[in-house]
């Protein structure tokens, strides 16, 4: 069985300990830490994890635009991620999330010299990784949250534009599912390059709320040896899909998805 994981951006603002106690008793094995880690100091973050029986799987970025078409927005992002590469590192070396600029869905400048940019900044963010240790997976996000790198396909091409053998893919089913004619086949497509995967239903509640076919992207992963931990990146209805705080009870509601999600994997056979 692949471990089971879940963002811990999805709980909001809650302190980090809170969030970690809360994953702990859901029964999930680790998470996918937000990488907002500014005056968090990696061995108290080990013992937090420790305590409660939980790994860190993976770091996912804060919201910055590596392809930005100013040079002085590109290297604030560039550095913020090396400081990122550098606390995966003293934390235990987790995968290491890149993506697009979060909210931005159309070009500044032409599209080719953003891919161009984006391209050059991965290309730094895996050789620091390298020197770490560290791999590191590119998200591939929808269109209506990122204008680069919206399929499979495209993250394939990025990967042979950058070159480096610790980049991998992140495939999320939520993302597949409006961008992906075949979600499963995208999985086969990326094959061996698949490092990490997430997981919500088609309407990025908990699985079985919405009409994605898991037992098919299970086989998928199946398929391709990918033994990897699932990470569930739910969020609860509401307005601003860009925030996990909804009006009413939203934190009851997502445990209870979390659950539900979790049970529902385990009838699966996962």
């Amino acid at each position: 069985m692949r471990p089971l994981g879940v963002c811990t951006w999805t709980f909001g603002p809650l302190p980090l300990p809170e969030v970690l106690e809360r994953v702990a008793r859901l029964g999930l094995e680790g998470v996918e830490l937000l990488g907002e880690v500014e005056g968090l100091k990696p061995a108290q973050v080990r013992a937090w994890l420790a305590e409660r029986g939980l790994e860190v799987f993976s770091l996912t970025p804060a919201n910055v635009d590596l392809a930005h078409p100013e040079p002085v927005v590109r290297g604030e992002a560039l550095g913020y991620y090396l400081r990122l590469i550098d606390f995966a590192a003293e934390l235990g070396r987790p995968t290491v999330s890149c993506h697009g600029a979060v909210g931005r869905v159309a070009p500044l400048a032409s599209l080719e010299a953003e891919w161009g940019w984006l391209a050059e900044g991965v290309a730094k963010v895996c050789d620091r990784a390298a020197q770490a240790g560290l791999e590191v997976v590119f998200e591939v996000l929808n269109r209506y949250e990122s204008h680069l790198v919206n399929t499979a396909a495209e993250a394939l091409r990025l990967l042979a534009q950058v070159g480096r053998p610790n980049l991998k893919v992140l495939l999320d089913a939520y993302h597949m599912n409006l961008e992906e004619a075949d979600p499963a086949g995208a999985v086969l497509e990326v094959g061996p390059r698949l490092g990490l995967f997430h997981l919500a239903d088609s309407n990025r509640r908990g699985l079985g709320r919405g009409h994605t076919d898991f037992a098919r992207l299970l086989r998928a992963l199946e398929q391709v040896g990918y033994a990897g931990p699932l990470i569930l990146e739910l969020t609860t209805p509401g307005p601003n899909p860009f925030t996990p705080v909804k009006p009413g009870d939203y934190l009851g509601v997502l445990e209870r998805d979390l659950a539900e999600s979790r049970a529902y994997l385990k009838a699966l056979g996962n």
